[in-house]
């Protein structure tokens, strides 16, 4: 990033070239220029547009409709049979229920081991 680095600003003025990181100053004062007569010499006769052709006219077509009445016959579906239900004849007894157990008295504790001293 010193006088030497292309891509810095800093290098882009010791070298005098112009990029993104350095932009050319605009004129503010745009130029004004100047405008040309048009001379009757310059301007063209344009050539008149081609007609359009005349498409024949298509008569129109009348549509004869006939209506004729058609008799359906609509074919009444059978019901479908029911299936017989089948009763429950066996009636669940209910379990019985399990016998508890005696809760056995809790153990004797277990002698609690001295701690170790530390040795100093």
């Amino acid at each position: 990033m010193g006088k030497g680095d292309k891509k810095s600003r800093r290098g882009k003025i010791i070298l005098g070239s112009y990029g993104v990181r350095r932009l050319r100053k605009k004129n503010s004062k745009p130029e004004i220029k100047k405008v040309k007569e048009i001379l009757a010499k310059d301007i063209k006769d344009k050539k008149p547009l081609k007609e359009k052709k005349v498409l024949n006219e298509i008569p129109a077509v009348k549509e004869i409709v006939e209506i004729s009445e058609v008799k359906e016959e609509k074919t009444v579906a059978k019901p479908k049979e029911t299936k017989a239900v089948k009763e429950k004849t066996e009636i669940k007894t209910p379990k019985a229920a399990k016998e508890k157990k005696e809760i056995k008295e809790d153990k004797a504790e277990k002698e609690v081991k001295p701690k170790r001293e530390k040795k100093s």
